[in-house]
């Protein structure tokens, strides 16, 4: 019989067994090693069915056993070493706590998911991972952080195959009793609530449920609550579910929603309240509607709460191609917000001219959440250094007139945190060397170039070490694959050739992400017979492991996960090569250690930063992989290869595919697999293992998500708190109120006439030549302006390269026809083709680029021709 209901019954725990609950409830056990190894002493086996999550044990436990434990002196001395380690974790100074004043008292940072850990399945790929890490890294640090995002009933979707290989979805209801989460309750006891105004009169209705992460608080809002209609309690149903208003809907009660969850939880809790307001993607764009709705009813106007607004915000955009951005019908947005919605006092206007692609090539029509996110947020970054270049090229249509380098995105290359990634066996290793403090603080924290102990390692401890790591991922893989095949509808019987799969001495490729297109899953299937010859080469193996998940609605990427399957079931190649379903941390954390190769083929530059290749890194596996994302910024041929690629504009998509394959194939059979299987005079693959040591020694302080909190405190959340506490009621008003003065003057604004005094087209390197200038500034005033002169090699169109800024100094006042002069010296400090041009920009002490308003005035073709602008 089926139960009509369903109850979470826990046990009490014994006095002395307390402060287990505490650290059931705190995330930290998920990356700290001591804890686990202390829960699953509590029962291995009740440990093990409940898949490392320590709140389902102690749901699960035997009274009896807890008895037991509550008088047991040895376990009861490990539970007070690991209570006290954790409120000296959560209270003792940190990184944080040690630097200059100005930083901001708490950054409130949102994300559409998070991955944590398994036990709270609440993301679905990279970007949740990211959102983790970046979270557990701040915990690390003591970065006040506060993490917002959405408690899924669903999560994302479980991944299970058909016969045929084809992918199947199960979406298994989450009980928010049964994870480690507790509701938010307001001073009287009662769980706290919040609600947005819907169309129609209606109401959407959420609870706030707190995950601690550490030392950071994670705010999860769920609208599975009795307030609500069924469709309003379905909003949180699935990550990345449903159709535009669905998603709209999740969208809003993220941003305007995870606000007013922030300023509830602070002020029941006493948390400093953010200065900083940090958007992980365009998905919680809309929180600074809500921020600038609390300034308007302050007394603000619009404009100048939008200043004030953008001034503590960062918006992070982590994908490459426009595709990957949520855009709405204007037309949906305008239905919920505006005088019977949400947000009934701000103009509907005003709101819609945040997000609309009012630049050549948008879509006038459609209402763009990265459009809104750059428009509202004063700092915007990208995910590594190429994907920074990327996305100023992307969205340089907001910034019209300037070159794609000086568009104000910049980048911090994502991190990954290492705690949670590397594996116990290779952690031990480093407690050996360096001792457990430095060791934690080394992978935690991170601030050195190179961790030059992995030198003292002997050659055959770190082969032993590889070996092992291998070995553990053999067994791992047979089990998961028998219990698919079993999924599958095979029978035991069926499934003897299970043993032979894997071999713990052949070398392991692994290669797991989500399966949109450009991540070319079957790149590796292109040429079937090289592929066949390289798995079952009988001198020099191959053996790959390939997990990942289509999205649901995405029937092309299901095809490619049969294409794999169906090949990876082939009687003659399945003992070398396996696809397994259902990929997602637990799997990924016994994958990336077990791996001597991790396999990265994207079409190139469509990969934002690809953080699983460093996860690999860090357990001291080998990158092969396409020049992409975190790749084309640090590859060395010390620590792995680089795949060729075929990206010109006017390469065939299917032969570029076939010439990218071809080199896959070469790099293995001539490169990769020859330095894996060559041995040494000691018997050992000396040249292999030198690699393995410079992955270990180079990358993995690069690697570091502490590394990139750190970028991310220094670069931006540092200065945006700055702007956030300069720009007052006052301030604001008067940025405002500048930008509209001058953009409503700026027609006015012209170079009128440039001269030097070169007297030809050659000059000598080191010299000076003296510029010119005649501007017409109309209303403007010269401390509005900044005449720049720009220079530099030119390329064969006379585009500049590598520019050097100068700005010009006014001289005397203006003429009888109302125009200034400008002079400065231009410093020829480069031998070849060398160009100039001058160029006017609006400077205000509140802006944080000269680029921010997106105006620019540069001579005409007229001046242009008489200027002699060309060195040569």
């Amino acid at each position: 019989m089926k139960a009509i209901r369903r109850f979470t019954v826990r046990p009490v725990l014994p006095a002395p067994l307390r402060p287990l609950s505490d650290l059931a409830r705190n995330l930290r056990w998920s990356w700290h090693a001591e804890t686990r190894d202390l829960f699953q002493s509590v029962d291995p086996e009740a440990w093990s069915a409940a898949a490392g999550d320590p709140v389902r044990l102690l749901g699960t436990v035997r009274p009896a056993r807890l008895t037991e434990l509550a008088g047991d002196r040895r376990f009861l001395r490990r539970l007070t070493a690991a209570a006290d380690d954790l409120d000296d974790y959560l209270t003792g100074e940190r990184w944080y706590q040690t630097q200059a004043d100005g930083l901001p008292a708490a950054v409130a940072y949102f994300s559409p998911e998070f991955g944590i850990t398994a036990a709270l399945p609440q993301y679905s790929g990279g970007l949740g991972i990211l959102a983790g890490d970046h979270l557990k890294a701040a915990s690390d640090l003591g970065v006040p952080l506060i993490g917002v995002g959405l408690l899924y009933r669903h999560g994302y979707f479980r991944q299970s195959l058909s016969r045929d290989g084809w992918q199947q979805e199960h979406y298994p209801v989450l009980d928010p009793n049964e994870l480690p989460v507790t509701q938010l309750k307001g001073t009287d006891g009662a769980p706290a609530r919040l609600s947005l105004a819907l169309p129609g009169g209606k109401a959407l209705h959420a609870r706030i449920w707190l995950a601690q992460v550490g030392r950071v608080p994670l705010l999860l809002l769920d609208s599975d609550v009795e307030e609500n209609d069924l469709g309003e309690r379905g909003v949180t149903d699935r990550l990345y579910g449903g159709g535009s208003e669905h998603r709209l809907l999740q969208e809003m009660l993220l941003g305007i929603g995870g606000v007013r969850a922030v300023r509830t939880y602070c002020r029941l809790t006493g948390h400093p309240e953010p200065e900083v307001f940090h958007t992980n993607e365009g998905h919680a764009g809309f929180l600074g509607l809500e921020r600038i709705a609390e300034l308007c009813e302050k007394g603000l106007d619009f404009d100048s709460a939008l200043e004030a607004v953008r001034g503590g915000t960062v918006f992070t955009t982590h994908t490459p191609v426009p595709a990957g951005i949520d855009r709405f019908d204007r037309e949906l947005v305008a239905r919920h917000f505006g005088a019977d919605a949400e947000l009934p006092d701000i103009d509907v206007q005003r709101i819609l001219a945040l997000g609309m692609e009012t630049y050549p090539g948008g879509e006038p029509n459609l209402f763009n959440m990265a459009v809104m996110g750059l428009r509202l947020a004063q700092r915007a970054n990208g995910v590594s250094l190429l994907h920074g270049q990327v996305s100023r090229e992307m969205f340089a249509g907001l910034w019209p007139g300037f070159d794609a380098e000086e568009v104000p995105i910049t980048s911090v290359t994502n991190g990954v945190h290492a705690p949670t990634w590397v594996a116990p066996e290779v952690q031990r290793l480093g407690v050996r060397q360096i001792g457990a403090q430095r060791a934690e603080d080394a992978l935690a924290v991170g601030g050195t170039e190179r961790w030059d102990s992995v030198a003292a390692v002997p050659d055959e401890e770190i082969w032993e070490l590889r070996r092992t790591l291998r070995e553990q991922l053999v067994w791992e893989v047979r089990e998961r694959l028998r219990a698919s095949w079993r999924q599958r509808g095979a029978a035991d019987a069926e499934l003897g050739w299970i043993e032979g799969v894997l071999d713990p001495d052949v070398l392991t490729i692994g290669f797991a992400r989500r399966v949109p297109s450009y991540k070319r899953l079957t790149l590796m299937l292109r040429d079937r017979d090289r592929l066949m010859e390289l798995l079952l080469h009988p001198e020099r193996p191959v053996q790959l492991v390939v997990a990942g998940k289509a999205h649901p609605a995405d029937d092309g990427g299901k095809r490619l996960v049969q294409e794999l399957v169906r090949f990876a079931d082939d009687p003659r190649v399945r003992h070398r090569i396996v696809f397994l379903p259902d990929y997602g941390m637990g799997m990924a954390q016994k994958l990336y250690p077990g791996c001597d190769i991790w396999l990265n083929n994207p079409l190139r530059p469509l990969e934002a930063c690809g953080t699983s290749g460093m996860k690999a890194a860090l357990n001291g596996c080998l990158n092969l992989s396409v020049l992409d994302g975190w790749w084309d910024e640090w590859f060395r041929p010390d620590f792995g290869w680089a795949i060729p690629t075929a990206d010109g504009a006017g390469t065939d998509p299917d032969r570029r595919d076939d010439i990218e394959a071809a080199a896959l194939y070469d790099l293995l059979e001539q490169r990769v697999t020859a330095r894996f299987y060559e041995r040494g005079r000691g018997g050992l693959p000396d040249r292999w293992i030198q690699m393995v040591r410079q992955t270990l020694t180079l990358l993995g302080p690069k690697v570091l998500a502490g590394r990139m909190v750190r970028e991310y405190v220094d670069r931006l959340y540092g200065p945006a708190a700055q702007a956030h506490r300069t720009l007052t009621a006052d301030t604001a008003r008067e940025l405002a109120e500048w930008k509209a003065r001058v953009r409503g003057a700026w027609q006015a604004v012209t170079v009128d006439h440039v001269e030097t005094t070169a007297t030809t087209a050659t000059a000598e390197l080191g010299a000076t030549v003296g510029l010119r200038v005649r501007v017409g500034l109309g209303e403007l005033a010269p401390e509005d302006v900044e005449v720049q002169a720009v220079s530099g090699r030119v390329d064969a169109e006379d585009r500049i390269t590598d520019a050097t800024i100068v700005p010009l100094k006014p001289t005397g006042a203006p003429d009888l026809e109302g125009r200034r002069l400008y002079e400065g010296p231009l410093s020829l400090d480069r031998t070849g083709p060398y160009g100039y041009t001058v160029r006017i920009l609006p400077t205000h002490r509140l802006l944080a680029s000269g680029a921010e308003l997106g105006l620019v005035a540069v001579p005409s073709q007229d001046v242009v021709e008489g200027a002699g602008v060309l060195l040569r």
